[in-house]
């Protein structure tokens, strides 16, 4: 009886797991590297150096072959696929792919609701941000800059403005309505990493890489990374079949915006843009450039969020608290481009 019963409780071990109704189910997930380049730095002085202290000292010698500028993504494919092309999703300035992922207080963060809806995401780590690793000064001529505490809450539209930052939480002047979660600040800050001033042609020409190893895609550009999403765009418009972008910081060139002829284009912005002058002036560099689109013979759809009853969302619109509810309303837009199962 007892090998009766062990057999039994073996053969049940081997059977694949029954996937519950909120369950993830992946065909395949993993990740890798692309672009990048060599560097050689050459005169600089060696030094000798501990490696673990207690240990013995060994030779640093800072001159040599470096791989520099290569970019990190990872991707998920979910089981029953029903987006028609891959979702990129890039990420904003001083941060990572982590954006897309779990919110900082919890949440499903964009990453999941969309593997959720069908699509096959790939969420990368631009060069010089977190896992696509950092060069030496001897190959990036700037140093990098930082975001202090006060910075995102008082510059992305968390908090009331310039000023509205306080140590103090209770002291902390938030937006009225606003659906960022204030009270997980401290994990947002905890994504933050430093960025370099002079890295953009690596950017790009990494994305270029990426653009051209996975696509046609279409492609989720948040903050910084809609400048450069745009001139990606620019020069592989026909692999990007799509833009979603998301408060876009900047924009492509408007002399060859009609290289979107056939790239439908989505510009979604949140709650108090117009009465921010730093996001105002990107809307309106945004807006000339949808013009210059539709010029071109292309579409671009402009949704304020505000104007259709989502209110209250600062410039982390993926982070905030009706993070769903605007998944939601992209979807439907991809949905009505045809680009869904």
């Amino acid at each position: 009886m007892g090998r009766m019963l062990i057999a039994a409780v073996l053969a049940l071990a081997a059977l694949p797991a029954r996937a519950g109704e909120d369950d993830i189910v992946l065909r395949g997930m993993g990740s890798f590297h692309v672009g990048g380049r060599i560097a050689e730095v050459s005169g600089r002085p060696a030094r000798e150096i501990v490696r673990i202290p207690g240990g013995p000292p060994s030779k640093l010698d800072p001159n040599g072959e470096f791989m520099v500028e290569q970019m990190y993504v990872q991707y998920f494919l979910p089981r029953h696929r029903k987006g028609k092309l891959p979702l990129l999703m890039w990420h904003g300035g001083g941060l990572t792919g982590v954006t897309y992922e779990t919110t900082p207080d919890g949440r499903e963060g964009w990453l999941n609701l969309f593997v959720r809806k069908g699509w096959d995401v790939y969420v990368s780590d631009a060069v010089e941000r977190g896992r696509a690793g950092f060069a030496s000064p001897d190959v990036w001529p700037s140093e990098p800059i930082f975001l202090n505490y006060a910075d995102p809450f008082e510059r992305f539209r968390i908090g009331d403005g310039e000023g509205s930052w306080n140590a103090d939480s209770a002291k902390r002047k938030v937006l009225p309505g606003n659906q960022f979660p204030v009270e997980a600040y401290d994990n947002y800050m905890k994504q933050t990493v430093p960025r370099w001033l002079s890295t953009d042609k690596a950017v790009v020409d990494a994305y270029l890489a990426l653009v051209d190893k996975v696509c046609p895609c279409v492609l989720l550009l948040h903050s910084q990374g809609g400048a450069f999403g745009f001139k990606v765009a620019e020069q592989r418009s026909d692999k990007i079949k799509a833009i979603v972008a998301v408060e876009s910081a900047s924009a492509g060139d408007v002399g060859k915006a009609a290289a979107l002829k056939n790239t439908p284009t989505l510009m979604l912005f949140g709650d108090h843009v117009d009465q921010h002058p730093r996001w105002a002036t990107y809307k309106k560099i945004d807006l000339e450039y949808a013009a210059a689109i539709r010029a071109g013979g292309g579409t671009v759809d402009v949704i304020n969020l505000p104007d259709i009853g989502i209110k209250g969302n600062s410039h982390m619109l993926m982070q905030d608290k009706n993070n769903a509810e605007i998944a939601d309303v992209i979807q439907t837009w991809m949905v009505g481009k045809g680009l869904v199962e």
